[in-house]
């Protein structure tokens, strides 16, 4: 099925490469390109033991590998085989190489169907090819987009996974299907859960740093006091500043975790609570109030203290492939998003979809389909599914896009009260809250019934008629 190329960085795994078509759906482009894909066995019980796929997102798959620990703890306890597979167009699986990116024609296969049709075909192959893996049952596992590719791989292909587990999955983050407004408030509560003033002095904030950024020496005052590595030095930079400003709040909310960690960027514990420390007072002069703005957003790109200068081109790991992300919202993934600046602590934003349109017309040349999504997936009518399992964390602002509620018995919502952005995916640790403990060994018992069920009629899984 694929070559050997080299070892994981922390675990013991080691890295192989796919020939995949790029186009699955169609005739004429004949072409194939080669998708990384990782495979630790160390744990697994051969002759149908069962394998863990994990439906790789937007980045490079090691990184997913190293921040994945949940599939680790639970191998030996399963007798399973981990797969990470990396998503096309991300990482190094480049299907036109360094022209993947180059115009719409080369971008035009970067879809989810096309990479559920990856996964699909890379997984009958391992059970082709692998000695012992004909009859090994399969869960798809994945967080964030990953969990919402590992759910739409049991809908659309369960005879290939006999279940999956979702984590911090927002299948339900397109149009019409829940407010656009409701992630930007679950940032907001995060926030103003974990300090007196904080949100209120987020909200005001705004309005300072447009009272300041109307003058040269204004925009020189903020370059120095949130020591940029660029000058602001019009009206525009402004505007970028107080957008990158936002998606530091965001990103937050996402890992607000309960230990030191370094998911996006190297973080202490509960780092919200910390940077609410310096945003007490909302009704501080408008400098003052900045300065405790910067000191917050410090925590978030200066915990180890080593940055000399913050740069507001980037707020997150460059593991993340930004611009193939954006291509797929710009075509297929098109999720809604607005504020209101009374429900929550952000500007008044409404959802623009002409907008958004000509905006992804003139980066892309392409324009999104807003109801795609829905169409292929079902929206919410995912009740005739089975086997999977929707977890969710409280403190997660993705989790206003998805599933907080059991769809039928075997289509289930687990929620984590303390959890940001797939807690439960991550490894085991001695600060973890009481409820992710819970969500995991859940999740286990989950996972143990639908291998039972496979293991029973291995000629005939997947609840299928025979």
């Amino acid at each position: 099925m694929g070559s050997l190329v080299h070892y994981c960085p922390f675990f013991k795994s080691l890295l192989f490469i796919s020939v995949l078509q790029i186009d699955h759906f169609g005739f004429a482009e004949d072409a194939t390109f080669k998708q990384r894909y990782l495979v630790a066995d160390q744990h697994w019980h051969k002759d149908g033991g069962p394998i863990l796929f994990y439906t790789g997102n937007e980045g490079d798959i090691t990184w997913f590998c190293n921040n994945t620990g949940f599939m680790w703890d639970v191998a030996e306890e399963l007798g399973a085989m981990l797969v990470f597979a990396e998503h096309r167009y991300y990482g190094e699986s480049l299907p036109f190489g360094d022209k993947s990116y180059s115009d719409a024609k080369h971008l035009n296969f970067l879809s989810s169907e096309q990479a559920l049709a990856d996964f699909a075909v890379l997984i009958e192959g391992l059970k082709r090819t692998v000695p012992g893996a004909q009859h090994s049952p399969v869960i798809a596992i994945g967080g964030s987009y990953g969990g919402m590719l590992a759910a739409w791989l049991r809908m659309k292909y369960p005879h290939v996974v006999v279940g999956a587990l979702a984590s911090s999955a927002p299948i339900w983050q397109f149009t019409d299907l829940v407010p656009c407004g409701d992630f930007y408030k679950i940032v907001t509560q995060d926030f103003s859960m974990s300090g007196m003033g904080c949100s209120e002095s987020i909200s005001k904030s705004w309005k300072a740093i447009d009272n300041i950024s109307s003058t040269d020496d204004g925009l020189q005052w903020l370059s120095s006091a949130f020591k940029l590595c660029s000058p602001l030095r019009k009206k525009e930079d402004a505007v970028a500043f107080k957008a990158w400003l936002q998606e530091t709040w965001v990103n937050l909310a996402m890992v607000d975790y309960p230990y030191e960690a370094n998911f996006l960027q190297p973080l202490p514990a509960w780092p919200i609570k910390v940077v609410c420390q310096f945003l007490k007072n909302p009704y501080r002069p408008e400098k003052d109030l900045l300065n405790g703005i910067f000191l917050a957003v410090n925590v978030y790109y200066n915990h180890t203290g080593n940055a000399p200068c913050l740069n507001i081109s980037q707020t997150a790991t460059g593991n993340l492939g930004y611009i193939g992300w954006y291509y797929q919202a710009c075509t297929e993934m098109v999720m809604p998003m607005c504020t209101d600046g009374s429900s929550d602590m952000f500007e008044l934003q409404s959802w623009d979809f002409k907008a958004f349109s000509d905006e992804c017309y003139s980066l892309f040349g392409v324009r999104p389909r807003a109801d795609w999504a829905t169409t292929v997936y079902g929206g919410k009518n995912i009740s005739s599914h089975s086997n999977i399992v929707f977890s969710n964390g409280g403190l997660d602002p993705w989790s206003g896009g998805g599933v907080t509620r059991n769809i039928s018995k075997s289509v289930v919502a687990i929620m984590i009260p303390e959890g940001a952005h797939h807690l439960d995916l991550r490894y085991n640790n001695a600060y973890d809250p009481k409820s992710v403990l819970q969500a995991r060994a859940l999740e286990v018992k989950y996972m143990t019934e639908w291998i039972k069920e496979a293991s029973e009629n291995p000629k005939c899984p997947h609840n299928q008629v025979c």
